[in-house]
């Protein structure tokens, strides 16, 4: 039997990153209430400087929570797991391509591949609900939609390629207290980067999200985008590089950090 919403958000870290370990796919939106989640980025040793420098030149959508070492497969952000197999699905890119969607890497490790843990969105939505704010694609049971957009993010080394933002529709009375929660939250990608017409972000259709799936836009709402910790798969989608893996969108690491360690006054 399917889990209902209020029994995935009341499961410890440990406990949802066991089911995944034992085979469970699901995206992860809504799961272990007051816990934060992270974007995946996985490659060899030689490009790591390339996409850490990255990064750190793109802060909004790569916020860096942490890294493990070459070969690592845990750490503190999750205590006793095991990142080849603790996220419910991989993405593997052979030459920029998607070839692979997994739901593990046991297979496919190797000692010299580093791992990036990066800030997700999914951290404040907890918040902006407690807020009264409605979050549609949870409501309606759905992956958050997410955008590549004509904006670039500025390139690093052999690493570069566009802005990727996530979207949902707010209330129009709403907007101004989405703003100012996720403003307080600059660890997971912090306030929105655009407000409103999707066509100033080169967005045509927002009814075909380049990831995620796309949600039903209630009346009275405007989209509100936020950069999104996909962005460095569309860069490796574009640069590149030999192999890399990532998380599948919307299915993330479930870390052992608490929402509130990245709330900011």
């Amino acid at each position: 039997m399917r889990a209902t919403p209020s029994e995935v958000a009341g499961l410890t870290p440990a406990a949802a990153r066991r089911r995944f370990r034992d085979g469970l796919v699901a995206p992860t939106a809504g799961w272990c209430a007051g816990y934060a989640q992270a974007n995946l980025l996985i490659v060899p040793k030689d490009i790591a400087f390339d996409v850490l420098l990255f990064a750190q030149r793109n802060p909004k959508p790569c916020p860096v929570l942490g890294v493990l070492d070459a070969g690592q497969t845990s750490g503190p952000l999750l205590a006793g797991g095991d990142i080849r197999t603790d996220v419910p699905a991989y993405t593997v890119y052979r030459d920029g391509r998607l070839v692979e969607t997994l739901d593990s890497l046991a297979g496919h490790w190797r000692d010299d591949l580093v791992t990036f843990l990066i800030g997700c969105s999914f951290t404040f939505e907890a918040p902006m609900m407690a807020a009264g704010i409605p979050i549609a694609h949870v409501d309606q049971g759905r992956n958050v939609p997410m955008y590549r957009t004509s904006v670039r993010a500025e390139s690093a080394g052999r690493i570069g390629g566009p802005l990727v933002v996530s979207m949902r529709p707010i209330p129009a009375s709403q907007v101004a207290d989405a703003v100012r929660i996720t403003s307080r939250y600059p660890a997971v990608h912090g306030a929105p980067v655009h407000v409103g017409d999707p066509g100033a972000l080169g967005i045509t259709d927002l009814a075909e999200p380049d990831f995620g799936e796309a949600v039903e836009i209630p009346d009275g709402t405007i989209p509100v985008f936020w950069a999104c910790g996909v962005t460095p798969q569309a860069a490796v989608m574009e640069s590149r590089p030999p192999i890399a893996f990532g998380h599948a969108p919307g299915h993330m690491l479930i870390t052992d950090a608490r929402d509130a360690d990245y709330q900011v006054p």
